[in-house]
């Protein structure tokens, strides 16, 4: 018998928040961000679904393979782009973008140059304004497209990004001093610009440009602090959720779980349901992390254990075994999970193991 744990995908939820967010902004192209497995939420479920999209971003040429091996023909950027010489091939058979952001790619363009018969390479610059991770310093720009322009396997039409730090803050001063850097050094520079990551595009229209690049909001989920997906509009993609196998009775005194933690205040039930950290539901979660029980809200007891977790039955009496169990999706948001567990959506989202079933859903 299989486990009941299992990941149900929307996919309406991906179109309305793929419209929601060209919404957001009308004069932009959207570069769907589908690295890290889709958010966890399936690669080639995903890209099909968004096939709309103008173009996909990936973190890894083993990406590309995959949406090229769905039969999709969109254009793919590769987002931190090639790490060396033998890599430049594979872009060309793929027909991908990619991004340089160091001298070093720089001189494997250059000995790639030196062979004969090599197609122009189609590529985004990336220019650290601020984060302080990948990119070349912002006042190279005019550098850089003179020296890009005279190699004769680069595409004439150089595209410019850069990535902003704390768009997810939307009082933050860091945001308006990033995009007046990459305005300043771009001013006389032709070429296509992004800079919107999620939260920017969400919350700083003056961010937009030519392309937008959405990840975690495409997948209805928010790193604002305080807020959810649903209060910008977007619909939660993914529902993780299992069943009780067991119903407990327990007494004042008894404790529950690893460690002992939990002590039991009064006489009452418990749920025994088939999650834990071995299926990526985060052990850092607290007593006290809701969930939800045949549609009711109760929270866990106890610690989270690699396949079962503990969950109050006070508020749920009819709960029996095989009742269901929401960990998150529509009606329990993923951003409290995270918060509860001190981390963000993005990271649980993304770390669902292989053992839960996907199923998708329309």
């Amino acid at each position: 018998m299989s486990r009941a744990t299992a990941a149900s995908i929307s996919r309406a939820a991906l179109r309305h928040n793929l419209a929601e967010l060209r919404r957001r902004a009308p004069d932009s192209r959207v570069m769907a961000v589908v690295k890290a497995d889709a958010y966890g939420h399936g690669l080639e479920r995903v890209a099909t679904t968004l096939r709309d999209a103008d173009a996909f971003g990936v973190a890894a040429l083993s990406d590309a393979e995959r949406i090229r091996a769905a039969g999709l023909d969109n254009r793919i950027v590769l987002l931190s782009g090639f790490d060396e010489p033998a890599d430049l091939p594979m872009l060309r058979r793929l027909k991908l973008d990619a991004v340089v952001h160091c001298d070093e790619q720089l001189r494997m363009l250059e000995l790639d140059a030196e062979l004969p018969g090599a197609d122009p390479l189609c590529l985004w610059v990336k220019l650290d304004t601020g984060m302080n991770r990948l990119g070349f310093r912002p006042e190279r720009a005019a550098e850089l497209r003179q020296r890009l322009r005279g190699l004769p396997n680069v595409h004439a039409d150089i595209q410019w990004m850069s990535h902003l730090a704390r768009s997810d803050e939307f009082g933050a001063p860091n945001t308006p001093e990033q995009l007046a850097a990459f305005d300043a050094v771009l001013r006389d520079i032709d070429g296509d610009r992004s800079l919107a990551n999620s939260s920017a595009v969400l919350g700083w229209p003056a961010s937009h440009r030519d392309w937008i690049r959405p990840g975690g909001a495409l997948y209805g989920m928010s790193v604002v602090d305080g807020k959810t997906g649903a209060d910008f509009g977007l619909v939660p993609v993914m529902s993780l959720h299992t069943r009780l196998i067991a119903v407990k009775d327990v007494r004042v005194g008894d404790r529950i779980g690893y460690g002992g933690d939990h002590v039991c205040a009064r006489d009452g039930c418990i749920g025994i349901a088939t999650i834990g950290y071995g299926d990526g539901y985060p052990r850092l979660a607290p007593a006290g992390t809701p969930v939800l029980v045949d549609g009711k809200p109760s929270r866990i007891v106890g610690r989270v254990s690699m396949d079962l977790m503990a969950v109050d039955l006070e508020a749920c009496p009819d709960a029996r075994v095989g009742s269901p169990v929401l960990l998150w999706g529509p009606g329990l948001p993923i951003e409290t999970i995270a918060s509860a567990a001190g981390t963000i959506s993005y990271e649980l989202a993304c770390g669902i193991t292989r053992r839960v079933r996907f199923i998708d859903a329309e």
